[in-house]
C-alpha cells in the first residue's frame, strides 16, 4: 500500500453518496432492509432481474421450509448433525473447533500483463464465505487481525449469512461491525447463501455491492475495472456480459464472483484476475489439504489458492467463516493480500 489515491465512481444506489462505514448501530442498519425492499432494489437494477432473483429466493425457502421434504432433500453429507456425531467419534470435532478460528493471512503475488504502472503494488484485501451469524469466534480473531493490515481496497466474495434462507438481521449486525474495522473502499458480491435483499443495508453501511456491474478505479490518471457477478452456483444469475459491458477492450480488468465455476466464461470475457471463494477448500479435508468435496464443478486445481486458465489469474480463497458446521480439518481459515504486480 502506498500513498497514492484512488479515484472511485459514486456507488449507483440512491442517497448513497460517501462510502465511509455507517456510524449508526447495527440493528439500525439491519432495520434498513424492512419496507417495500423490493421497489427500491427494482428501480437500482430493474424489475426482471430483481424478480427473477428475489422469486427463486422465495422457491428455495419454501423447499427448504417444508417439513414434508426438508429432511429427504438433504443431501446426507451435509446434514450437521451427521458431520458433527462422526467428527466427535473420531475425536476430531473439538481440534477442528479450534481450527476454525485460526485463520491464516496469505499473500498471493500477482504478477499480470497489462497491469498500469500506476496500480504496480496496489494491494487488495479479499475475505470470502464469512458466514458471520455462525462464526462467532473466527469474526473475534479476524477483528484482532484486520488494524495491523495494510492494503488499498476490499473485496468480499459472498456468503455473509450462516444458512441460505431465512432471517438475515444478524448477519447485517455482524456485517455493520465488521465494516467499521475495515479501511478503505470496499466492494462485495453475493453469494448463494446472501438474498438480494441484504443489498440497500450492505450498501448503506459503505459496502459497494457489484451485481454485474463494474466499476472503474483511477490512479495517477490510468485505469483499472472492477466488475462483480451476481451468484453462479446456486440461482446462476450471473451476468459477465453485463458486467462487462462498459469496460473497453483491453483494458485491465478484476472480476469478483462467489463462485470460480464461472472461469472460463470469465478468461474469454477478457478478464485478468478473478477471485473468488465458495468452496472453502473443502474445510474438511485428509492429510495434505486433500478436500473431500468441493461442491463445485471445477478442476480440483481451482479449489483453492492460485491457479490460471489461459492469460488469466484466478484465485480462490477458502474462506474466513465455516459452514454447516464450524469446523475445520486440514484446511485452515484464510484472508489474503493480493499484491498486483507488472511484469
Amino acid at each position: 500500500m502506498d500513498n497514492r489515491s484512488t479515484a472511485i465512481l459514486p456507488a449507483q444506489w440512491p442517497g448513497i453518496t460517501s462510502k465511509e462505514p455507517d456510524a449508526r448501530a447495527g440493528a439500525d442498519v439491519a432495520a434498513w432492509a424492512g419496507g417495500d425492499v423490493a421497489a427500491q432494489l427494482e428501480q437500482r437494477f430493474g424489475r426482471l432481474p430483481v424478480r427473477q432473483r428475489l422469486g427463486l429466493e422465495d422457491d428455495h425457502e419454501a423447499r427448504c421450509t417444508d417439513r414434508r421434504h426438508g429432511s429427504s432433500r438433504r443431501r446426507w453429507y451435509r446434514s450437521p448433525p451427521i458431520i458433527r456425531n462422526s467428527l466427535k467419534l473420531t475425536g476430531l470435532y473439538w481440534r477442528g473447533r479450534k481450527n476454525a478460528e485460526r485463520i491464516q493471512i496469505r499473500h498471493h503475488e500477482v504478477h499480470a500483463g497489462g497491469l498500469p504502472t500506476a496500480f504496480d503494488g496496489f494491494t487488495i484485501l479479499q475475505l470470502s464465505d464469512l458466514h458471520i451469524d455462525m462464526n462467532k469466534g473466527a469474526m473475534r480473531h479476524l477483528a484482532a487481525l484486520l488494524p495491523g493490515l495494510a492494503y488499498d481496497l476490499c473485496v468480499l466474495t459472498g456468503d455473509y449469512r450462516g444458512k441460505t434462507y431465512g432471517p438475515f438481521a444478524a448477519t447485517l449486525d455482524g456485517m455493520a461491525d465488521l465494516r467499521r474495522k475495515l479501511a478503505g473502499p470496499v466492494y462485495g458480491v453475493l453469494g448463494n447463501h446472501d438474498s438480494l435483499r441484504m443489498v440497500p443495508a450492505l450498501e448503506e453501511m459503505g459496502i459497494r455491492m457489484l451485481v454485474n456491474e463494474a466499476e472503474l478505479l483511477l490512479r495517477d490518471g490510468q485505469r483499472l475495472h472492477l466488475a462483480g457477478v451476481d451468484d453462479a452456483h446456486s440461482y446462476r444469475l450471473d451476468n459477465i456480459e453485463k458486467a462487462a459491458a462498459e469496460i473497453p477492450e483491453g483494458e485491465f480488468s478484476i472480476l469478483l464472483s462467489h463462485t470460480p465455476e464461472i472461469y472460463r466464461q470469465a478468461a474469454h470475457a477478457g478478464f485478468d484476475l478473478l477471485l473468488s471463494g465458495h468452496t472453502h477448500g473443502g474445510q474438511i479435508c485428509l492429510p495434505g489439504a486433500i478436500p473431500v468435496t468441493l461442491d463445485s464443478a471445477l478442476p480440483r486445481r481451482m479449489g483453492a489458492g492460485s491457479w490460471r486458465y489461459g492469460h488469466m489469474v484466478g484465485y480462490t480463497s477458502v474462506g474466513v467463516g465455516s459452514c454447516i458446521v464450524a469446523v475445520r480439518i486440514n484446511c485452515p481459515p484464510e484472508i489474503t493480500l493480493h499484491h498486483l504486480r507488472t511484469r
